[in-house]
């Protein structure tokens, strides 16, 4: 079941969280970190991230971050998918897949169809998963080195 983050499920979203930090090599986030991060989804600020959790036997077992944003180049906006993560026991099951298609649903109702993400070149699993519901970008990210 998806369905909006809420406040009764924060226990099992900063878990969540926390292990998709890791993922990415952040394992020392403060915990000032995730009520920052955890205040600004449930703000009900449309100009901020918005999250869902899918939820199976009461547990939260996979997340997800959006938010919608301004592009010249799109009159109606875009949406970024930023975070996107499921419980390691819950993999393989149709979690992610299902948490994409909630994103791709709200940017649909919210008059925004382009839906976007960026993920590690290394995540193999995961891009499986990408190939198969969306198309990949022939754009190669860069950062401001710091």
């Amino acid at each position: 079941m998806i369905h909006e983050l809420c406040p009764d499920d924060r226990e099992g979203w900063q878990k969540l969280y926390q292990g998709y930090q890791a993922f990415y090599g952040f394992h020392d986030r403060p915990q000032e970190f995730y009520d920052k991060a955890f205040r600004r989804l449930m703000s009900e600020d449309a100009r901020d991230f918005q999250g869902l959790v899918a939820e199976e036997d009461g547990q939260i077992v996979g997340l997800v971050h959006f938010v919608f944003h301004p592009n010249l180049w799109r009159d109606e906006g875009v949406c970024y998918l930023q975070d996107l993560f499921t419980a390691p026991a819950a993999r393989g099951n149709g979690v992610g897949r299902a948490l994409i298609n909630a994103v791709y649903a709200a940017a649909d109702a919210a008059g925004v169809p382009n839906v976007y993400w960026l993920t590690a070149e290394d995540n193999y699993a995961g891009r499986m998963l990408y190939d198969r519901v969306a198309a990949k970008s022939p754009f190669i990210r860069y950062n401001r080195k710091l």
